[in-house]
């Protein structure tokens, strides 16, 4: 393609409204313009990109035995309704109705609709396994629209289906899609960790995160250098950082203090001159059972944070809220920042196993304006230990002791164990070898096309510009004459343009009227790999060959150049 037969817009200002590189720099380069909030137009070099991305992800998936489909966007309600799912997604949904009144929405997933296909049409084991995948639109009516194609309205999704026998045969299409998304984003140029998670509103048994590191995400993972171990943060499990102060192992009596005025762990930490660390720090949430809410006591170490995910798994309760202050005051006789499990009224109490075999702490004594000293965990109370806390800086990886760091991340891909929450829910069975019926167990697996291309440009920009991956670049190679009303710069430019496009390299030439320098800015503005230049050095036979993200230029001969880039790109 020539350039100045194409529509890329790059702007010189950065947009006042862009907060993250990708937002700006694909703003910038002409790839994507801005319809509404959340919603954006894909410009020529986005659909370019876009496409390749798409082209690698079929490649891989259909090398694992997947069959594409394509969905319906716009769904009835009753497909939603039979899951539970269409109360659940909340506001997130664009719902809709028909001329009739008729409920319909706008899919954010497919899981529902995929089961309803494989509920019509598998009737026998033999069937099994299935994969099913699309790259559709999906919608969700995200509440503050931000960072460009991070947050939005409308985005491409991959996501495919698994439908297996039994757990083992789950097992085995999991782990297809875990070596084919490490596949795919190792092809796209993407640096990225494979992380544990939790399957929140997916539903299901286990579930990992495919993850960039990167200052523009909103999740945080946990991550080993030395190990490789990651994990979601509300996940993620360590062995914490030792107590600031060694506990004092006498066998004491809980001995009552007046504080006075201190509430927080900071307050009551700076009164009685004790470390955050020594002191017992009381939660006390409302959890939801479903048919009945009760009270529930957690207790964490004063520094420490409580995980709502690690809460709802070992409590066993669908959600929770933090009791309010008059159910406080009901339950203890006390407010709360007074709060302990000593003489707790009768609720179950879990500690966080920080918290095991620690001595002579200080916790609440349910008395408006009073600790008590001396509180030993198992002695002066009996809790339930699990694992309840958020890891925090300074903590180190429960087997090796390696030491853990805390990154911001953005997702790019997920994967989900269903299990039986749809077939289930929605009555998908088949036939099995015993010709009797039995459930089929399922898997969900996406990627964030959008993200993908986002994680890119947030993983390789630079001053100038956007350094895009080879692959998934809009051209691998542009051939920049510095002067293309040169007949001898432009014959050259041409011949080297018709030979690198014979190669089967995805070649722009810039034939622009326009001053070198503005050539090499925007080629390096909007990401193109390799740039050769065709300048005064063909008299000596040679052509100048920039990389745009090393910005090493290296002579190499006329006759040799083409060959010279088929290799660099392969």
């Amino acid at each position: 393609m020539y350039w100045s037969h194409l529509f890329i817009p790059t702007l010189r200002e950065v947009p006042a409204d862009a907060e993250v590189a990708s937002h700006r720099l694909l703003l910038r380069a002409g790839y994507v313009r801005p319809l509404g909030a959340g919603i954006y137009n894909y410009l020529f070099l986005a659909q370019r990109s876009m496409t390749k991305i798409m082209r690698i992800i079929r490649e891989e998936m259909e090398a694992i035995g997947a069959q594409e489909f394509h969905l319906a966007a716009l769904n009835p309600a009753e497909v939603w309704q039979e899951s539970g799912r269409w109360e659940g997604m909340g506001q997130n949904m664009f719902r809709l109705k028909d001329r009739f009144n008729r409920d319909l929405c706008l899919a954010m997933t497919h899981e529902e609709v995929m089961t309803s296909i494989a509920r019509g049409e598998l009737r026998s084991y033999k069937q099994l396994p299935q994969i099913w995948y699309q790259i559709q639109t999906k919608f969700r009516d995200e509440p503050r629209p931000k960072s460009g194609l991070l947050r939005v309205r409308q985005f491409f999704m991959k996501d495919s289906y698994s439908f297996d026998v039994d757990a083992a045969g789950l097992d085995a299409s999991y782990e297809k899609h875990r070596q084919a998304y490490c596949r795919i984003f190792e092809r796209c140029g993407i640096a990225y960790m494979v992380v544990d998670a939790d399957s929140g509103a997916m539903g299901g048994s286990a579930s990992q995160e495919f993850m960039v590191a990167t200052e523009a995400g909103e999740d945080h993972v946990v991550h080993c250098k030395a190990t490789g171990y990651s994990a979601n943060l509300e996940k993620a499990v360590s062995r914490p950082a030792p107590a600031s102060a060694a506990d004092d192992m006498t066998a004491l009596e809980p001995d009552e203090i007046h504080t006075p005025g201190a509430k927080t762990i900071d307050e009551v930490s700076k009164f009685l001159g004790v470390p955050a660390t020594s002191l017992i720090k009381s939660v006390v949430v409302i959890a939801d059972f479903g048919k009945q809410q009760k009270p529930v006591l957690a207790l964490m170490r004063g520094d420490h944070q409580m995980s709502e995910t690690k809460f709802l798994s070992v409590v066993g309760c669908k959600e929770y809220r933090a009791a309010t202050p008059e159910e406080i005051r009901g339950l203890f006789g006390a407010d709360p920042g007074s709060l302990g499990p000593v003489g707790a009224p009768k609720m179950p109490i879990y500690a966080d196993t920080a918290l095991e075999g620690r001595h002579n702490l200080v916790a609440g004594a349910n008395k408006d304006d009073y600790h008590l000293k001396n509180v030993t965990p198992g002695e002066d109370f009996t809790p339930k230990y699990a694992d309840l806390r958020q890891v925090v800086a300074g903590d180190t990886e429960v087997e090796t002791g390696a030491p853990l760091e805390i990154v911001k991340t953005m997702e790019i891909g997920h994967i989900f164990k269903l299990g039986y929450k749809y077939s289930e829910s929605m009555g998908l069975q088949v036939l099995n070898a015993d010709g009797k019926e039995t459930k089929v167990i399922m898997g969900s697996y996406g990627i964030g096309v959008e993200r993908v291309l986002c994680g890119a440009v947030e993983l390789y920009n630079d001053a100038d510009g956007i350094s895009m991956p080879a692959a998934i670049a809009p051209f691998e190679v542009v051939v920049t004459p510095v002067n293309f009303t040169d007949e001898a710069l432009k014959a050259a430019a041409i011949a080297l343009y018709a030979e690198l496009k014979g190669m089967g390299v995805d070649v722009l030439l810039d034939d622009r009227d326009e001053r070198p320098g503005v050539k090499f800015k925007d080629a390096e503005l909007i990401g193109i790999p390799w740039r050769v230049t065709v300048g005064k050095k063909l008299a000596q036979g040679v052509f100048e060959v920039s990389e745009r993200r090393t910005k090493t230029v290296t002579e190499v001969g006329v006759s040799e150049v083409a060959g010279w880039l088929k290799a660099k790109l392969a």
